[in-house]
């Protein structure tokens, strides 16, 4: 007789994909807090990379990487720190560094659209789709900045949840086919 471990464990999974489903919804619903809270996380890990960067720098003797190591770690534990104890300038930061990355891809692609001979529309399409977003932020500021992190936390984790819930659907279903 062999033993098969699929189908144990799905009751976690499931537990895993609702807890996402309800922490997405939350952020969605209380934006404000959920891009406070996700602000202080960031923050607290950036306080802790940049003061082992800055251990690994100062310590680690001999490497060639020691200062780049002791500035980033510097760095690190300022912008943490600045998310920490301010975190509506955090959320701030976030915001303008997404309406930043938003605007770069959207001019790639909107570069590459336009060299594309397949799928031309689709890549230029989402060139334009990019740019309206970045140009709604920046329209949108300050609250943006209070709200909008939250909101893409609450639909990240409700994707993840959804998708997860399904997993342990299908892994139940394969205990049962045992």
């Amino acid at each position: 007789m062999t033993f098969s471990t699929r189908g144990i464990g799905w009751g976690w999974l499931l537990a895993y994909g609702i807890a996402s489903l309800l922490l997405g919804a939350f952020a969605i619903a209380m934006p404000v807090p959920a891009t406070f809270a996700a602000t202080l996380v960031i923050g607290a890990y950036l306080i802790a990379t940049g003061l082992f960067s800055l251990l690994a720098g100062i310590f680690g003797q001999g490497h060639e990487g020691r200062g780049y190591a002791i500035l980033l770690g510097v760095i690190s534990l300022i912008g943490g720190g600045i998310m920490v104890v301010e975190p509506a300038t955090g959320a701030l930061s976030l915001t303008l560094l997404l309406a930043l990355w938003l605007i770069a891809r959207g001019v790639l692609e909107l570069a590459w659209g336009f060299r594309f001979r397949r799928r031309r529309g689709l890549m230029i399409a989402l060139g334009v789709i990019n740019l309206l977003l970045a140009a709604y932020i920046f329209y949108a500021m300050p609250i943006s900045a209070l709200t909008l992190p939250g909101i893409v936390l609450g639909v990240s984790f409700l994707f993840s949840g959804a998708t997860w819930v399904l997993f342990a659907l299908d892994h139940r279903g394969e205990r049962a086919a045992l």
